[in-house]
């Protein structure tokens, strides 16, 4: 736990009872040990948002109605919260980060970062300016084999990287479900002009970048409301060009039967090749040209020991995705305690998705966005 001398106090907004991702930020966080959740504003509704947090031991006295009240009064308390965990509905991520970065707490928020790029440009001067930690939670990001194909081709394993190929398909959608987790993502005021781009695309272009190290410049999209009555769009497929010449495509779909949740990255250089694959996270496909197919395990191999500091449980023993949203939590711990220390924060901490991290999401998505509006015309990343 490095020096870390008490558990951080979390407070979260959204996620009460029946919320799938406030689950998994709650049960992520507890898993090292180095957080307790200790306030919330967990629903719009005030008794759904009390019993929530009876469900999760928060004293009534820190279960709050209105976030608005909450950060004023976490910010005047001695034990107040360290950081605050935003997991609404996308068009109140920005105006809930604003209140709680006012009153100088963290920020963690769920992607993508807000409705639209120019609501979270807004806040950009404001996080910027201050010292306050501001991760935006990609998770996929802290897969170990993620994290180590990242290193493989910066350190020129498969050479310059030329193609990439990422997808992202789920079948959760594949009618028109009227679950209040799938009602939101349809309703343009909530999630913004972006369905499943926003929802499961924004992941997907995270990826792409933070593993090969590319910056996307320009993109060809079409997207598609494939299901009746489906207002916001279900189907994503576009082409992707690169600064330095590469070539990608990306496919995001909600209406794939058979795909759980079917994330997959394939990456092809001058030298070699990479491939991960979401629901198969222990391994990484590597090919150097010519040569047969190898798999490079999570616990085999030269580097194993870097990726060591990732793992909590020896070769065998099966990680996932709740233990990849953990290292977020400890990277974002790592931060605290480097800015409390003043000193240097671990090299994993600083791989955490910042606030200009998920400006830049937002920003591929617009250009996705307008290039669809224009018929499929290639569009330069704008902002």
């Amino acid at each position: 736990m490095s020096a870390q001398t008490r558990r951080l106090r979390l407070g979260m907004v959204g996620g009460g009872d029946g919320a799938f991702i406030g689950a998994v930020h709650r049960m992520a966080a507890r898993l090292d040990d180095r957080f307790e959740w200790v306030a919330g504003a967990l629903s719009r509704d005030p008794a759904r948002a009390d019993s929530s947090a009876r469900a999760l031991f928060i004293h009534p006295g820190r279960s709050y109605h209105d976030w608005q009240v909450m950060a004023r009064a976490e910010a005047m308390r001695d034990d107040g919260i360290d950081a605050v965990v935003i997991v609404t509905p996308n068009h109140l991520h920005i105006p809930i980060a604003s209140a709680f970065i006012d009153h100088g707490i963290d920020v963690i928020c769920e992607k993508p970062l807000a409705r639209t790029y120019a609501q979270a440009h807004a806040l950009a001067a404001t996080v910027r300016a201050s010292d306050r930690i501001f991760a935006v939670t990609y998770p996929y990001s802290a897969y170990p084999m993620v994290r180590e194909a990242r290193r493989l081709v910066a350190a020129g394993a498969i050479g310059e990287v030329r193609v990439v190929q990422v997808e992202y398909a789920q079948e959760w959608l594949t009618d028109l479900s009227q679950s209040p987790q799938a009602t939101w993502r349809d309703d343009p005021d909530q999630a913004g002009p972006a369905g499943a781009l926003g929802d499961i695309g924004s992941h997907a272009l995270h990826l792409v970048e933070f593993v090969s190290g590319l910056v996307l410049n320009e993109v060809c999209a079409d997207l598609a409301s494939l299901v009746s009555g489906r207002r916001l769009d279900d189907q994503v497929q576009a082409l992707l060009r690169f600064t330095n010449g590469a070539r990608g495509g990306l496919w995001a779909c909600q209406v794939a039967p058979g795909q759980e949740n079917g994330l997959r990255l394939r990456l092809f250089g001058s030298k070699g090749a990479l491939a991960f694959d979401q629901q198969q996270p222990e391994a990484l496909l590597f090919t150097e040209t010519g040569q047969a197919t190898r798999i490079i395990k999570r616990a085999a191999g030269e580097h194993a020991r870097q990726r060591d500091a990732l793992l909590r449980l020896p070769a065998g023993h099966p990680e996932g995705y709740l233990e990849a949203f953990a290292q977020l939590y400890c990277d974002y711990a790592e931060l605290w305690l480097a800015r409390q220390t003043l000193r240097p924060a671990a090299y994993a901490a600083t791989l955490l998705p910042d606030f200009d991290t998920g400006l830049r999401g937002l920003a591929a998505i617009e250009a996705m966005l307008r290039s669809h509006a224009l018929g499929g015309q290639w569009v330069k990343l704008g902002h």
